[in-house]
């Protein structure tokens, strides 16, 4: 372990993914499996929260790449941001939907979509886990890259807005695109919370008057889970402490001085966020509507003083996280399956389903795939990625 002024100033958010793809992981074994029993009753009643954290880290990393160009008043290359998302998400994403039409076992549930809803990003709206539960996990993934194609397009508007001048005051260009995202980003998580209002009232809670709640668990994740105008909430906390940190360096500065007592509030803001969500109160109006931002917030907060010099999240690095957050795409995109392999395999020659030593194995064998995903596929292309970025930053040859 290594500690001081060093390490890395995002070390921090090595710990938060690691932590990410630890809590999705045993949210999903647990609701598969329901085991191990202690992780079943906590991980089912709030892991489900993990990807939220994800959302967060993605909306601060990203935005971040489009922000600190504007705040240094440069130009964005719109078809280098999107060529540097495809290359760091489409070909592992191919790679395992690839497997999943190769290899029929490799269904962890149910059917898969139709192909194209998984080619155009567009799975996670009328999701269907009864009958298309096949890589259900890739939905998170859809509202990423909805988000992140949206995303520059809203820059482009502000930073067309021209800014107004004086002959005592003139203002800077990108001080007109601040200002905007100061009210912008307060409206988009408005739009969110008005579309989950909207969403229960019209979709969710009629089922509520049936028999037994007929109906209800499908429209609820089909109208409130899923969607992306429903689920901004953690992308917006990542983005807005991206725009924090890169336009309000001297408040960003002052705040992060006490980094263990935000870490401390952020415990609480998730304290609270769980007594909102867990268990069966995620699936009631005050979950649905006001536990969502909340988690967001808790989560935003947490990522905030992993970014505060002052805090022991940031001072301290570890090998564990940091590889553990490398590769947790790719074991987002494959632990599932990987799961659904080793217990069919397992079982079949004599293990219990309900044991410690089939959770271990499935650990382990999930940890290597998701390191031969990255080392056979993410990995080659990333460094294909910064090769093509890198020549096509270097200045042409002057003639002599």
């Amino acid at each position: 372990m290594q500690t001081g002024a060093s390490v890395n100033r995002f070390a921090g958010l090595d710990h938060l993914r690691a932590l990410a793809i630890i809590i999705v992981f045993a949210y999903h074994y647990s609701v598969m499996s329901g085991f191990p029993p202690h992780l079943y009753e906590y991980g089912g009643s709030f892991g489900w929260t993990g990807v939220d954290l994800f959302f967060v880290l993605s909306g601060f990393l990203i935005g971040g790449q489009l922000f600190s160009r504007i705040a240094r008043q440069l130009p964005i290359s719109y078809g280098e941001f999107y060529f540097k998302r495809f290359l760091r998400i489409v070909p592992a994403y191919l790679f395992v939907l690839a497997l999943y039409y190769a290899i029929p076992g490799f269904k962890e549930r149910g059917e898969l979509p139709p192909l194209w809803r998984f080619l155009t990003f567009t799975q996670n709206f009328g999701l269907d886990l009864a009958h298309h539960g096949a890589f259900s996990h890739a939905w998170s993934l859809c509202i990423e890259e909805q988000f992140y194609l949206i995303l520059p397009l809203f820059i482009i508007g502000l930073t067309a807005i021209k800014p107004t001048t004086t002959a005592l005051a003139p203002t800077t260009a990108s001080r007109p695109t601040t200002h905007s995202a100061v009210w912008l980003l307060p409206a988009l998580f408005i739009f969110g919370f008005a579309a989950r209002l909207f969403s229960w009232y019209h979709f969710v809670a009629p089922h509520l008057q049936n028999p037994d709640h007929e109906g209800f668990g499908p429209a609820y994740y089909r109208y409130i889970y899923y969607p992306t105008y429903t689920r901004l909430d953690g992308l917006l906390a990542g983005v807005t402490l991206a725009a924090f940190y890169h336009f309000q360096p001297a408040r960003w500065s002052s705040i992060t001085k006490h980094g263990n007592r935000i870490f401390v509030l952020g415990l609480l803001l998730l304290a609270a966020a769980w007594w909102i969500s867990h268990d069966e109160n995620q699936y009631s109006f005050k979950g649905a509507i006001f536990g969502y931002p909340l988690i967001s917030l808790a989560y935003g907060v947490l990522v905030l003083a992993a970014l505060s010099p002052s805090c022991f999240l940031y001072r301290h690095s570890s090998r564990i996280t940091s590889l553990i957050a490398t590769l947790s795409y790719s074991i987002y995109l494959t632990h599932k399956q990987i799961n659904h392999l080793v217990h069919l395999f397992l079982e079949k020659h004599g293990f219990e389903k309900d044991g410690y030593t089939i959770f271990w194995i499935c650990v382990i064998v999930s940890f290597v795939g998701g390191w031969l995903l990255h080392l056979i596929v993410e990995k080659p292309f990333l460094r294909l990625r910064d090769r093509i970025l890198a020549r096509s930053k270097k200045p042409a040859l002057q003639p002599t």
